[in-house]
């Protein structure tokens, strides 16, 4: 189940790029690159009774994993029209596809130097 582990999971691999930080942002832990552009930010029962994470994603991304999973995936208030996606994390989490999802929503935001040393 979902909880500080879960929080200290999401926060090792978003703190794992070039020039990411972490700071509260609506009452939550965030992560931003270069301290601006968030990438990923946590919920934990701020909207509902779910623990999860909100997250930049891919054109078309949403869509599908909302589509094909919906008890794992969702579309987040407030940014879900821009296509971010929610993750839910107090089901069986898939921590390699969190990772996936995560370096996705870095590559979103980060300036093209900062994406280029992911490779």
């Amino acid at each position: 189940m979902a909880g500080v582990g879960s929080l200290e999971r999401l926060r090792e691999l978003c703190l794992g790029f070039p020039e990411a930080s972490e700071r509260l942002s609506h009452g939550g832990p965030a992560w931003f690159v270069r301290e601006k552009k968030l990438f990923v930010t946590f919920n934990d029962h701020h909207h509902d009774d779910r623990v999860a994470f909100w997250c930049a994603a891919p054109p078309g991304v949403q869509e599908a994993l909302v589509g094909s999973e919906p008890d794992r995936y969702f579309r987040p208030p407030y940014v879900g029209h821009r296509g971010w996606l929610g993750v839910y994390l107090d089901v069986d989490v898939d921590w390699d596809a969190v990772a996936e999802l995560v370096r996705d929503a870095y590559r979103q935001v980060a300036p093209k130097r900062l994406v280029a040393l992911l490779e």
